[in-house]
């Protein structure tokens, strides 16, 4: 966002921002909070070195002198007098531009696009296209890990933070007839998300095939934000009440049961769909009127039957040194039945918190920056992200 889109009007004194909604006044307050005078900023982490919310509620601007095109020394009504680079107001108020946005996909995604050499992830550049990659898209294939036990805990470490729950550490994958869940069964798997259940729920879901000399089990993901653009316009006020009704998920075994409410249809602090949560055999309709748990029902019917859908699903198989990263809350997943007969088909799986790959996007951008030396944050910003 250019800083033009900052501009200024006389009485009262106000800086305005040009939004596509049209002019809008900023707030004293916020302005004075978003300081960036380093007498009064930490160095190191950026936090505010004061109170803010001891500023004085009537603030109001008392004087503004232009120093260049991008900066203006603002003198507040409590006596603070400082110099604001307009650019960063405005990087702001665009929102961070520093992340790449979710870009939904469906069936005809460039598969190849997704896959990355695991070898390569020690390079800052290799490693930042792998995660710009599942940023956007939600999810990456690694190729050439190693399959010996816990490998898979490495990888996790890499990219981000190990998530233990009472499956352990990680978690083993293959037939037993005994097991504490239908992916530990030959049985096919519909598209699901893991654990809602949990609070919170697992962020990332890593599975890591060591052995497969099956045909099927073929390994299905499906892009919820693709699916929630359809139903969204099919099924309108269905779409509303599962934006925003909680829904009970219940998982019990031998010596554990846990439970939680939520909503099918994930939103982010503007309300907008993140993801969902989804998983048939878990889930419990909510008490609502007869009408609404009719159209509750049928939306929810109809959102299994958009993620089953062929158009929007995609499905591979996972080989030996193979492994799926994948956004558990947004992208689901799913698997083909297959035959014990045939061989084996051994997998690990891992959960990892949702926040360590955006965490390791910023690193590479900031050593990105350091090896660049003279070029700037902003510049290499804009490059990666371009």
């Amino acid at each position: 966002m250019p800083a033009t889109s900052l501009t200024l009007t006389d009485s009262p004194l106000t800086l305005n921002w040009a939004s596509p909604y049209g002019l809008q006044p900023i707030s004293p307050l916020w302005l004075r909070e978003r300081t960036q005078d380093p007498a009064q900023l930490d160095v190191l982490t950026c936090q505010r070195l004061f109170d803010s919310h001891r500023i004085d509620p009537d603030l109001t601007l008392t004087g503004a002198r232009s120093l260049s095109e991008t900066r203006i020394e603002f003198t507040f009504s409590d006596g603070h007098v400082e110099v604001y680079d307009l650019e960063a107001l405005a990087l702001e108020l665009e929102g961070d531009g520093s992340f790449p946005n979710p870009i939904p996909w469906d069936s005809r995604i460039d598969q190849s696009a997704q896959r990355f050499d695991w070898n390569q992830m020690g390079d800052n550049d290799a490693f930042h296209k792998a995660l710009k990659a599942y940023l956007q898209r939600g999810y990456i294939i690694l190729t050439g890990v190693p399959t010996d036990p816990e490998r898979i805990l490495e990888v996790g470490r890499h990219f981000g933070y190990v998530k233990e729950t009472n499956f352990g550490r990680y978690f083993e994958v293959y037939s037993r007839p005994a097991g504490n869940d239908l992916a530990y069964r030959s049985v096919a798997l519909g598209p699901h998300t893991d654990n809602p259940y949990r609070s919170p729920v697992p962020g990332i879901q890593m599975l890591h095939c060591l052995v497969n000399e099956t045909t099927g089990g073929l390994s299905t993901l499906v892009d919820s934000l693709k699916v929630l653009e359809l139903l969204k316009i099919e099924h309108p006020q269905g779409f509303e009440l599962l934006r925003t009704t909680p829904v009970g998920y219940r998982f019990i075994d031998a010596g554990t049961e846990l439970t939680a409410r939520r909503c099918m249809i994930r939103t982010d602090a503007d309300g907008e769909p993140v993801g969902v949560h989804y998983s048939p055999r878990l889930d419990r309709l909510p008490h609502l009127s007869p009408e609404d748990t009719q159209l509750f029902h049928l939306t929810r019917q109809r959102l299994g039957e958009l993620f089953a859908d062929p158009d929007f699903e995609i499905r591979f198989q996972l080989n030996a040194g193979e492994l799926m990263f994948f956004d558990n809350n947004r992208v689901l997943h799913g698997r083909t039945a297959f035959d014990t007969q045939e061989g084996r088909r051994h997998l690990q799986g891992c959960y990892l918190d949702s926040d360590g790959p955006r965490e390791r996007f910023a690193t590479t951008l900031i050593n990105a920056r350091d090896q660049a030396g003279e070029r700037t944050y902003t510049h290499q910003t804009e490059e990666y992200n371009g």
